[in-house]
């Protein structure tokens, strides 16, 4: 009877065991890391798109000979539409790194974890692990998550983007016209 409340107890907390160990293996992110690194990526492509001097010929004249001024890329809407529409993808550059804490986990390149493992292979030692090898570069689920909720934020605060960008844009264009008026004079 005793071996049998033994195996019993084993199973029980074995069972127990797995089950939590399943919880802490998968953290999905939160709202606040998903918002930081949108608005890192947000940032990065505003700057990356930043540096064109290419303008944007609005001179169609369909109606009349009379056609709008060329815009230039970096004060237009079209510079906005297209940072807003792949900002989530930029995610999926990201890798899980298990060994961080925090939004710190997340973070672009190899995890230290699985560039040590890759070194082991490359120098012909067999790493035996319950991931197989051909899943070692694949997307996480955690990454996966950050990107689908990135996208679902996009789409709720679009209106709240885009104001934060015009009001950008508007006092760009201001000090511009300080720096104009000032040089004139």
């Amino acid at each position: 009877m005793n071996v049998f409340i033994c195996v019993v107890l084993f199973l029980v907390s074995a069972a127990a065991a797995n089950k939590s160990g399943d919880d802490d293996w998968v953290h999905l992110p939160n709202k606040c890391e998903v918002c930081k690194f949108l608005s890192i990526e947000m940032k990065s492509a505003f700057e990356e798109t930043g540096k064109t001097k290419e303008v944007i010929e609005t001179n169609y004249r369909f109606l009349d000979d009379k056609g709008a001024p060329p815009i230039k890329y970096v004060k237009s809407d079209i510079r906005f539409i297209e940072v807003v529409e792949n900002v989530c993808s930029r995610i999926m550059q990201y890798n899980l790194h298990k060994e961080r804490d925090g939004s710190n986990r997340f973070a672009k390149g190899m995890s230290e974890t699985f560039s040590t493992l890759q070194n082991l292979v490359n120098k012909g030692v067999k790493v035996v692990m319950d991931i197989p090898y051909e899943l070692w570069n694949e997307t996480s689920a955690e990454v996966a998550d950050l990107k689908k909720q990135c996208d679902v934020m996009v789409e709720q605060y679009e209106e709240v983007i885009e104001d934060w960008y015009k009001g950008i844009v508007e006092r760009r264009c201001h000090v511009e016209l300080i720096h104009t008026r000032n040089r004139s004079h």
